[in-house]
């Protein structure tokens, strides 16, 4: 059997079919491969021999012992069945306990007189020592010595406890594994012998031995240490290859035009910029600057002025004779982008304008519900080039959106392309064009190397000076309801001070939802009350909005904004808004990027514990915009000691979203992260945390840049060539691409 087929041998074959078909659609495990890279979660630690006198309380245990006598006690009405057996070991007696299920084989095995070694946490219970549902082994009373050797074995070992399913539980997994093990002596090890022997690390073959079936904690910590380098490795390879193609693509380099479109906006700016602006331009211009795609990730809290940023390059971009596009993904933002850009460049949008800027170019707008007539002439714009720019959803990549010359492209709030989206926009330009990523969700240093790897990163982590403080509350709504009164007069009060305040809720509540709602309650079990109070729909934006202006808001202006009012309807809420003809908008999450309105000061998020932590500081960046203090009120019926409760304190206690983003990152661990919510692939990452492991991710890039540097193919390498191919099948391909 050659080395890669023994990793490639279906389960089926040597488990049977019945465990494999278990293992196949419960555990997304195919191959002898997949099995062994199913590490244990945690081990069982059975302890030293201990004798029933010096049991050392709440720490695992292993006793060998006679069993004295063994009783099946009924409780509850007759409903409910414990085991209790009392050993003896001549020093003391000891209690076991089982309940329910694990009454039946233990009734039968252990009788009085029989002999075993038991193993478990020793714990107190009515004052007496117990074991609770210990795991045992029964001993041959005729074999003195072979009883000894299982003695010494059953204690000293550690126990691996698989992530399980179940169908199928953790020890039959042990079993399979034991089946399987000797293909882990065929391994093909990735890591380049240099790399493996200079960081000390163990072979692969020998790692996964360590990891299944190990002697110490010593074996344990070495075979992660291996199995973690091989995880962060071959990623960063990939991301490494994928950035050394791009630097072989040709693209327009698009240097700086003194007296051009830019230095006129530089001109009309109110402002200068922070230091962070500035470094970040340098390095973004510099990049426009070569003759090959920039494929770079602009990141920065909430209001750093990102988008300032990218609109100095898409300018930088016309000045060069090239055209920017800038993709958002919804309709309200790119309106709000669109407007914010024209006003912020004033006459300069207007080129070919009556009383527009000789030097200024048009700046349309592109989405998928305009009107026939409007939509003919952007695309008549884009396609002769009087369009400098673009700002659009995803109608931008249609077949039908020709340009002049696409220069630029933009793409904000972390919506990358897919492979297909990525060669239509590729496909609009004589070449490729430059991307620039925004991501207004900071993103700790290691997430951004392991899911934007193959972007370079510029980061953004200074507030433009003028931007105001914002005070951050939980509202317990339900234990203190006067709370929630105060929060209404807080906002009054700013109304009263000739400010604006959002309230936004994570429901729309029209007939949409409400059908919704019904599908999702069809065919569910009846709840307990007490569960119906938790599970109540989540408040919705035309109740509150409702409730709000006929109480406690009652003679303010309040309005309404949500994601399926029509798009010329949204626009209009906005522009009133912004224009301080609206004093409460009362919305869903659409208000969540790119909305600017200065004087907007207060934000009250209803059942903000139905939000994550990301797009609560999202929310919050809506407000202390201007020169007025912010004020944000999270408001919750979560019980105190909650883990919902314990994410809105988090929120409350701090205005560092790069802070905030690794809370996020801790509770929802990895899976989200790296998009397999999303793509419905499985996450590669096993032993690798990219929240624990920053130090390993950034000397695996490092060693990943050097090797695909060095051999870019990876012709002198073909075990890392293997196991890329092992990692980048199709779908995972298709993740990297989209991120």
């Amino acid at each position: 059997m050659d080395r890669v087929s023994a990793f490639d041998e279906p389960l089926k074959k040597l488990l049977g079919g019945a465990t494999a078909k278990v293992m196949a659609e419960h555990l997304d495990l195919h191959t002898v491969g997949d099995l062994l890279h199913h590490y244990p979660r945690r081990y069982e630690e059975r302890g030293r021999l201990t004798t029933l006198t010096e049991l050392p309380l709440d720490e695992h245990v292993t006793v060998v012992a006679q069993v004295a006598d063994a009783r099946v006690m009924m409780f509850n009405n007759g409903r409910g069945k414990r085991l209790e057996v009392t050993l003896t070991d001549g020093s003391g007696r000891l209690q076991l306990v089982f309940f329910g299920h694990g009454v039946h084989k233990p009734h039968k095995e252990l009788l009085p007189g029989r002999r075993a070694m038991f193993a478990g946490k020793a714990s107190l219970f009515n004052h007496k020592m117990q074991l609770a549902h210990p795991t045992y082994q029964l001993l041959d009373a005729n074999d003195e010595d072979e009883a000894t050797e299982a003695v010494d074995a059953f204690a000293g070992q550690l126990l691996p406890i698989y992530p399980a399913c179940k169908q199928l539980d953790s020890w039959r997994i042990a079993k399979a594994v034991d089946t399987v093990l000797p293909s882990a002596q065929e391994a093909v090890d990735p890591l380049p012998p240099a790399l493996r022997d200079g960081r000390g690390l163990v072979p692969l073959p020998e790692a996964l031995l360590r990891i299944h079936r190990p002697h110490t904690k010593a074996d344990i910590a070495a075979a992660r240490d291996r199995l973690r380098w091989d995880e962060a490795f071959v990623l960063q390879v990939a991301l490494a290859r994928r950035r050394y193609a791009d630097t072989q693509l040709p693209a327009v380099a698009r240097r700086p035009v003194a007296g051009g479109l830019l230095d006129a906006f530089d001109a009309t700016l109110p402002f200068t910029l922070t230091e962070g602006q500035q470094k970040v331009t340098g390095e973004i211009f510099d990049a426009l600057a070569t003759e090959h795609p920039m494929h770079r990730l602009l990141q920065g809290e909430v209001g750093s002025g990102k988008t300032l940023v990218a609109l100095r390059a898409m300018l930088r971009t016309v000045d060069a004779g090239g055209q920017a596009a800038m993709l958002a993904p919804t309709e309200v933002l790119a309106q709000q982008h669109h407007r914010s850009i024209t006003e912020m460049m004033g006459e300069l949008a207007e080129g070919g304008l009556l009383g527009g800027s000789d030097l200024g170019t048009k700046v349309v707008l592109l989405t998928g519900s305009m009107g026939t007539a409007a939509r003919r002439q952007a695309l008549l714009d884009l396609v002769t080039g009087e369009a400098g720019i673009v700002i659009g959803t995803h109608a931008l990549i249609e077949d039908k959106v020709r340009f002049h010359d696409l220069g630029l492209v933009v793409v904000d709030e972390q919506h990358r392309f897919g492979v297909e989206q990525r060669d239509a926009l590729r496909s609009k330009g004589k070449q490729p064009p430059h991307l620039l990523v925004m991501t207004a969700t900071p993103i700790p240093r290691t997430v951004a190397m392991t899911v934007f790897g193959d972007l370079e990163t510029s980061v953004l982590d200074q507030l433009p000076a003028g931007r105001s403080p914002i005070a951050s509350h939980v509202v317990p709504a339900k234990d203190k309801p006067h709370f929630l009164s105060r929060a209404w007069e807080r906002v009054r009060e700013e109304v009263e001070n000739g400010h604006q305040a959002y309230v936004v809720c994570p429901r729309i509540g029209d007939d949409a939802d409400e059908a919704a709602e019904k599908k999702g309650k069809a065919g569910k079990k009846k709840a307990a009350p007490e569960e119906d109070a938790e599970k109540r729909p989540p408040l919705a934006v035309l109740d509150i909005a409702d409730q709000l202006a006929k109480g406690p808001l009652a003679g303010l202006r309040v309005e309404v904004l949500h994601g399926r009012m029509p798009p010329d309807d949204k626009d209009d809420v906005m522009r009133r808004f912004a224009a301080g003809r609206a004093d409460v908008l009362v919305a869903t999450t659409v208000i969540e990027v790119g909305v600017n309105v200065p004087n907007a000061t207060a934000m009250v998020i209803m059942d903000a514990d139905r939000f994550g932590v990301s797009q609560l500081h999202q929310l919050r960046g809506r407000v202390g915009r201007g020169s007025a203090p912010g004020l944000c009120l999270l408001v919750s019926e979560a019980h105190e000691a909650s883990p919902a409760r314990a994410r809105l304190s988090a929120v409350a206690a701090t205005l560092d979203g790069f802070e905030l983003s690794r809370i996020d990152l801790e509770q929802r661990r990895e899976g989200d992260v790296l998009g397999q919510a999303q793509s419905g692939v499985r996450s590669s990452l096993r032993v690798l945390s990219v929240i624990d492991d920053e130090e390993v991710i950034a000397a695996a890039r490092e060693e990943a840049v050097r090797v695909v540097t060095d051999d870019p193919g990876l012709e002198r390498l073909p075990e890392l060539r293997t196991a890329l191919d092992a990692l980048l099948d199709k779908e995972r391909e298709e993740y990297l691409d989209k991120g």
